[in-house]
């Protein structure tokens, strides 16, 4: 799928509110969906396997598709996956081919307590989520969350490897969920904006403004990111019972005011000044949103801040 960018500054000249508010309203139908899925499986089993790449927006969509399931009278549970994983070893840490740490392997996961976890909550049986602390690359069990699934509840467990064959394998009968942002957005035929790039986008907006980290920290880390993705990551999504797109066409105008600043402060000498000058050029090409006219429920609040979700 591809946006056009006549069409996107088009409505953001003419109708900018209501624009923003039909991209909203087609993301909520695509969770609509998604519920649909969830419930027809419900009798097979209470757990929800959500994956999806960096960026993806997997976080808010679980929170989402949580709160629709509620409205329909199912109460249903979001976890982060990340919490399932162990503690930082750098001695036994799977290794990139350059020698450092990969942590985009599937190894960094508990596979063996999750199953356990899986297979506690799909007989009523209490569990205790774990608590991973990033500051200090440990797992803190002490500060971990029960959870219980009564009759009719659902847990949705959301991470990048959920999706992973250690996972499915074992537990096939679970309601399996792929999500990316995947849609370029063209001038006619013309590449003005890739979909890998609103990923990259998102991620360095967020990791800037929320968790310390500067653009070219990111930068660094990205393309082991984008090696993880295919070896660890897309080779599975082809398990999911639904694929959808989480970019949303008003996305790229909004951050236009936090990416092109934050991107043209990267060093000169970055190895990816070439890709970096082709994005920051990229966003001319928008016409600007105020950030401000983003509902506080838009899945882009995950990445700019200021939303109505709480996120750990």
């Amino acid at each position: 799928m591809a946006y056009q960018l006549q069409e996107i500054n088009r409505r953001v000249r003419t109708d900018v509110a209501e624009f923003l508010a039909e991209c909203d309203l087609n993301y909520a139908q695509r969770v609509s969906l998604a519920a649909d899925r969830i419930l027809s499986n419900l009798e097979r089993s209470p757990i929800v396997l959500l994956s999806g790449p960096s960026g993806s927006g997997k976080t808010t969509t679980a929170m989402k598709i949580a709160e629709e399931l509620r409205r329909r009278g199912v109460n249903s549970h979001a976890v982060a996956m990340d919490n399932y994983f162990v503690t930082l070893n750098p001695e036994t840490a799977p290794r990139t081919p350059e020698g450092d740490i990969d942590y985009e392997s599937p190894l960094f996961l508990d596979m063996e307590l999750l199953d356990r976890h899986f297979t506690a909550l799909s007989q009523g049986k209490e569990i205790l989520v774990p608590r991973y602390e990033f500051a200090r690359q440990m797992r803190n069990d002490s500060l971990g969350t029960p959870l219980r699934l009564e009759k009719n509840e659902i847990a949705i467990f959301e991470g990048i490897h959920a999706l992973n064959n250690d996972i499915t394998s074992r537990h096939p009968e679970a309601a399996k969920l792929y999500i990316s942002a995947r849609s370029n957005v063209n001038e006619g035929s013309a590449l003005r904006f890739k979909g890998t790039w609103m990923r990259l986008t998102r991620r360095a907006v967020r990791d800037y403004s929320f968790r310390g980290a500067g653009v070219a920290q990111t930068l660094s880390m990205w393309a082991n990111v984008r090696r993880g993705e295919k070896l660890y990551i897309s080779p599975y999504r082809g398990k999911a019972d639904i694929i959808f797109d989480s970019s949303l066409p008003y996305e790229v105008p909004v951050m236009k005011h936090y990416a092109a600043p934050l991107l043209q402060s990267v060093p000169q000498d970055n190895e990816r000044q070439g890709e970096l000058l082709e994005l920051v050029a990229a966003f001319d090409y928008f016409d600007a949103v105020d950030p401000a006219l983003v509902a506080k429920d838009s899945l882009l609040r995950e990445f700019i801040g200021g939303g109505s979700y709480q996120y750990h």
